[in-house]
């Protein structure tokens, strides 16, 4: 930038100051605040950034962690789709000989069903074609698809008794990670973000991996506000790795710039950014400037987190024979595990194609064969190195699937519909009673009998192990102080160790 235009924006920023209301000044009183935070996260000598807690206690309110916190960080292995839980972790045996029966009506008892199947004359039974045998001390039940997952039984809690509200992909994707149908709310890693702040200054505090599985390619689509900071500040966002080419794009400089040429335009910009900010008080500039700093600082961590040249032979092959090809989900649980050790405090893989309408037998096979390996692995790789012990592992989907068959019955084939009244999700690490199954559904796996869990007693339980009480991450928008749960929530405590 010239002298002169530099001299130009200067003056032009004075002269607004001059201008200042009593409302703009109390913004800049504000703002004054959010600067000292900025300030402890550019300053080069601390070696983390500034967390909210920071802010709240140079403003007198409570931080967080406000409680003792068993996890310092997720791994959050999210399987896109719905899983079909009756095939995989809870096994119904005494359906074998009501095959192709009608679903009762006192199961069903009126629920409703999506507009793929309610339309259908008949909704015939479809017990499973896969075998379950118990594994571990625990005795806990898996599919014989999941033989790496059940090699490792006794590190598993298994919630069979999880409900949701919505009956569709997109609602209820959005549900799981904002605890709302609606778009527009803060994701689960935002909120954490927000709450928690950075481990690690060089990364970003919420990262989102993304791999396509092999049970169908052409499955739900993803879509980025899934992962999004909605009214939150928008530096609270996930931040998505490609999962083809350089996972980020620009990492290098312009022909031409050098990383010293670089730092001197960022120094300029960001002198100019904190003026407008004391001025105006908008917390998006604010965001402007720790994102062209984060970007300066990836130049260098990035390449440093996805060069697995050093891992060791025994590590690589554990993860299966797809870790080396980038944007696989064997690829993506290493560098889980290597950004877990970079202390990035939410980490989340989520894995397309368990969408299974129809061909459900071929398509699981194939969704298993890219997942069961990679997760076993993650877990042991993280035990081996200490870190399983305050990392906190969550894996499951949207919701459920039902027991009868969406179209035709074959004795070799069937495909399952959605169903939001009963799945089964996966929890394992700092905080988690190991070796547990936890919940019960009913004989056709169609409705919860004992210990019902809903959608917001697991978000409220994710963050009570991360040291935060659900009622109190709040955030006041539009008149109204929003918070991950809603006004619901309750802690699911058996599964607490």
């Amino acid at each position: 930038m010239r002298h002169d235009q530099h001299a130009a924006i200067e003056d032009h920023l004075v002269r607004h100051e001059f201008a200042t209301t009593r409302r703009m000044f109390l913004r800049r009183s504000g703002a004054g605040i959010g600067l000292a935070a900025l300030g402890m996260l550019l300053n080069d000598g601390v070696s983390r950034a500034a967390s909210p807690a920071t802010v709240r206690a140079a403003l007198g309110l409570p931080g967080f962690p406000n409680l003792k916190p068993k996890a310092k960080r997720i791994i959050y292995l999210f399987q896109s789709g719905a899983p079909s839980q009756m095939d995989l972790f809870d096994p119904k045996p005494g359906l074998k000989d009501r095959r192709g029966e009608d679903l009762p009506g006192s199961i069903r008892k009126g629920q409703r069903l999506t507009t793929m199947t309610s339309g259908q004359k008949t909704f015939p039974v479809a017990p499973s074609l896969f075998k379950f045998s118990q594994h571990g001390r625990s005795g806990a039940w898996f599919s014989e698809l999941m033989p790496h997952m059940a090699g490792i039984a006794d590190e598993w809690c298994i919630i069979r008794s999880l409900s949701t509200e919505a009956i569709n992909h997109d609602p209820a994707i959005t549900f799981m990670q904002t605890g709302s149908q609606l778009a527009g709310r803060p994701s689960i890693g935002s909120w954490l973000s927000y709450g928690l702040g950075s481990e690690n200054r060089d990364l970003p505090a919420y990262v989102v991996l993304t791999s396509f599985g092999t049970g169908r390619r052409d499955d739900q689509p993803l879509y980025d506000r899934l992962w999004a900071s909605g009214f939150l500040p928008s530096k609270h966002q996930g931040v998505k790795f490609r999962n083809q080419g350089d996972p980020v794009l620009y990492l290098s400089n312009p022909p031409g710039i050098d990383r010293g040429t670089r730092r001197e335009t960022l120094d300029e910009l960001r002198e100019l950014n904190r003026r407008r900010l004391g001025v105006i008080g908008d917390p998006e500039i604010e965001t402007r400037i720790a994102a062209y700093e984060m970007a300066f600082r990836m130049q260098s961590s990035v390449p440093d987190l996805t060069d697995i040249s050093g891992e060791p032979k025994h590590v690589l092959d554990s993860y299966g024979p797809e870790v080396k090809s980038p944007g696989t989900y064997a690829a993506n649980c290493l560098l889980a595990r290597r950004l877990a050790e970079r202390d990035v405090r939410f980490i989340q893989l989520f894995h397309m194609g368990w969408d299974h309408h129809f061909g459900l037998p071929k398509a699981l096979r194939g969704q298993c064969s890219d997942t069961d390996q990679p997760t076993a692995a993650l877990i042991r790789d993280l035990k081996s190195r200490g870190l399983l012990e305050d990392t906190l592992i969550v894996w499951g989907g949207e919701f459920g699937r039902t027991i009868y068959s969406q179209g035709t019955l074959t004795a070799d084939d069937y495909g399952r519909d959605h169903h939001p009244r009963c799945f089964t999700i996966l929890l394992a690490g700092a905080g988690i009673k190991a070796g547990i199954t936890h919940g019960a559904t009913d004989d056709y796996c169609y409705n919860v009998v004992e210990d019902p869990v809903h959608v917001h007693d697991l978000n409220a339980t994710v963050l009570h192990l991360l040291g935060i009480d659900h009622t109190k991450l709040t955030f006041r928008y539009q008149g109204r102080d929003f918070r991950l749960t809603d006004i619901h929530g309750e802690l699911v405590r058996p599964v607490m160790a």
